[in-house]
């Protein structure tokens, strides 16, 4: 997906800018989620699944993302052998997932094993695509020396990247600081995910490496993942228009 993908029309514009806004349903209870999803589902245009609730109601959660009517983003961030991989990868086709995660770290050998076997389940029909995970958007460059990583950051998750891509894998989660340089290294091909996107910018969160939606989608994001700007809010939908707004804007849409 690129801006280039936008149509005509202030309508069309906001639908495209729809269609790029993940919102991470990270909520301790499933009730919650649902509600959640009642209030802000026709305002996104993807829905993430992660731990806390896959863990807590497995299947259905990702129930609950697909009855919506939005495509399922499934954030498990995978990190183990190929083959545990792979039959993970098969079992996350099935439940009907648009995107999974798995992380970029876990090798080549993981990585292809896991390209491989979505490749396999698009031909059945499924639509799956694996998203490689780089350098944690809760991390910088001095948690990762303390982890023996002497590269900054950025050159971090560009190393990570490009070992994803020759593995075959084209979509990527990295922060938005490092999305310039993936896209000038990777180009149009890639499909780069930006979590850590405050309307307001820096917060004082668990996450370190922030930008705004405009910030991001400048850097050449093509879906932004929200979490706590929208679920945290006084009037979650509200919220979540603004940030549409707010990349339609950054698209070259007409203002609000």
């Amino acid at each position: 997906m690129s801006s280039s993908s936008v149509a005509n029309g202030p309508g069309a514009d906001l639908d495209a800018a729809r269609s790029r806004l993940v919102f991470a349903l990270d909520y301790a209870s499933i009730d919650a989620a649902r509600e959640a999803v009642r209030q802000v589902g026709s305002e996104v245009g993807l829905l993430k699944v992660g731990l806390e609730l896959f863990i807590g109601y497995g299947e259905g959660a990702t129930r609950l993302a697909l009855e919506s009517g939005l495509e399922l983003f499934l954030d498990l961030k995978l990190h183990d052998i190929p083959e545990t991989v792979g039959r993970a990868v098969d079992r996350a086709a099935s439940l009907g997932a648009r995107y999974l995660t798995v992380h970029a770290g876990g090798g080549t050998a993981m990585l292809r094993e896991a390209v491989a076997r979505a490749a396999e389940r698009r031909r059945e029909g499924a639509s799956l695509e694996i998203v490689a995970v780089t350098v944690l958007t809760s991390l910088d460059d001095g948690d990762l020396a303390s982890l023996g990583v002497a590269a900054s950051t950025r050159d971090h998750a560009l190393a990570l990247a490009r070992l994803a891509w020759e593995a075959g894998v084209r979509g990527f989660v990295c922060s938005p600081a490092e999305a310039a340089e993936l896209r000038r290294s990777l180009g149009p091909g890639a499909t780069i995910i930006t979590p850590g996107v405050r309307p307001s910018g820096p917060s004082g969160d668990d996450q370190k490496r922030t930008s705004t939606p405009e910030g991001a989608i400048h850097a050449g994001a093509d879906r932004l993942v929200v979490g706590r700007p929208i679920r945290d809010a006084v009037d979650p939908a509200l919220a979540a228009r603004a940030i549409v707004a707010s990349i339609r804007d950054a698209l070259g849409g007409t203002p609000a």
